[in-house]
């Protein structure tokens, strides 16, 4: 890009300054973010930087190794070595081998690594010694708990126990994105006497747009339209319970479409699914795949009469961060992260038989001064405790708490 990094021009032309504090994201697929929720954070992170004496340093995958400057940050990119759950290891392993040599090139700066997730797991115990001796301190987000989802099996969530343990037993602080994550770090691993903190995942409230030539398409290409549909978004996975969504909204009365937004390429639980429910029966359900224009995708959210939420695992989940910023009406599981996230701005049900049935006709029935009062509730959530600025000031004043220990 014709622009040396800040990690090449430390390591040429000495200190970017005394009291800078580098702070190293590890483990998200990196920066410009096009989809998920790490590769998001590390996007609002470095984009909303206040603090001048941070300087951000972000691990990409990518096949060409190279370093760039995004949002003022300094981006390396540092191959995937295999396909699947082996490669994003190594890839983290290699990432925090890059920070040691940078390390040991700079060795009056300053420096945190923070670990997005928790799959490096073993790996980290050899990398966690070399830390402590080059003075870093390492900081991690273990995600939601990872090896509740169903499709593990036994032997895998063993694993994925065992890398959670790793993470917490090597790390300097533990930050939870949901207050009960943070609980059950607190109750699992107090042993370890680790600091953990809680901040959470953000979200922004934009200005509604209304419909645009780009939406107008995608809904004649669904053939369904403006407040003519309900919406859920996220993977075609169990825990997500989109089998209870589908059964339950194909039960109810509404004349109203299902659009679900989700991976379902070469996906074997949508074909199990399909088998179980015989959604394509019912021309109201309308799977569409993927959407990754975020711009489209935010205004397929608003133009949505209701937003349907079945996440019963993680912490601080994003799509429901951002139907709350969005959506006006928001039908939430009934789980402790859902309840935490949205309080009494959004309505709640259970997985039993007829509740969400019940819920949509009820939503049906409902009136526009109540269903204003509902959206204004939930926006009004999103900007007092979710709000990126209000993310990004808090972790900061985590960087800098950690400089000063340092010093």
């Amino acid at each position: 890009m014709g622009k040396r990094s800040a990690m090449e021009r430390s390591g040429e032309e000495g200190r970017v300054g005394d009291k800078t504090i580098h702070v190293f994201i590890i483990g998200s697929k990196g920066i410009p973010a096009r989809y998920g929720g790490f590769e998001t954070f590390a996007e609002k992170l470095t984009a909303g930087k206040k603090a001048a004496d941070i300087q951000y340093h972000v691990s990409c995958m990518n096949k060409e190794e190279k370093r760039f400057v995004y949002n003022n940050a300094d981006c390396f990119n540092v191959r995937l070595p295999a396909k699947g759950a082996p490669g994003r290891i190594l890839h983290v392993s290699r990432a925090l081998k890059k920070v040691e040599e940078w390390k040991k090139k700079n060795c009056h700066e300053r420096a945190v690594v923070y670990i997005l997730g928790c799959r490096i797991g073993p790996l980290l115990i050899p990398h966690a010694k070399k830390m402590k001796k080059l003075g870093i301190p390492i900081y991690v987000n273990p995600d939601g708990l990872e090896w509740k989802r169903d499709k593990w099996n036994r032997l895998e969530k063993s694993f994925l126990r065992y890398c959670e343990a790793c993470l917490i037993r090597c790390c300097d602080m533990v930050i939870c994105d949901s207050h009960a994550i943070q609980k059950y770090i607190n109750s699992r691993y107090g042993r370890y006497d680790k600091a953990v903190k809680y901040i959470a995942y953000g979200a922004d409230v934009i200005e509604k747009k209304g419909k645009t030539g780009k939406t107008e398409r995608w809904y004649r290409e669904n053939k369904t339209g403006y407040k003519n549909y309900y919406l859920t978004v996220g993977r075609f996975v169990p825990e997500n319970n989109l089998e209870v969504i589908i059964r339950e909204f194909m039960k109810s009365s509404t004349d109203k479409s299902l659009v679900v937004i989700t991976n379902v390429e070469n996906n074997g639980f949508y074909k199990k699914l399909e088998k179980s429910t015989k959604f394509p029966t019912d021309e109201r359900i309308k799977i569409v795949g993927s959407v990754y224009d975020r711009e489209l995708l935010q205004e397929i959210r608003e133009g949505a009469c209701g937003y349907i939420h079945g996440h019963e695992v993680g912490g601080t989940n994003p799509s429901l961060l951002e139907a709350l910023a969005s959506t006006e009406l928001n039908l939430l599981l009934d789980v402790a992260f859902n309840k935490e996230v949205a309080a009494d701005s959004a309505l709640y049900w259970k997985k039993e038989e007829n509740s969400l049935k019940k819920l949509i006709e009820r939503v049906e029935e409902m009136g526009q001064t109540e269903r204003a009062a509902m959206e204004q509730r939930a926006k009004r959530r999103i900007k007092e405790e979710f709000s990126w600025e209000k993310i990004v000031e808090q972790y900061e004043k985590v960087w800098t708490e950690s400089g000063r220990r340092d010093s």
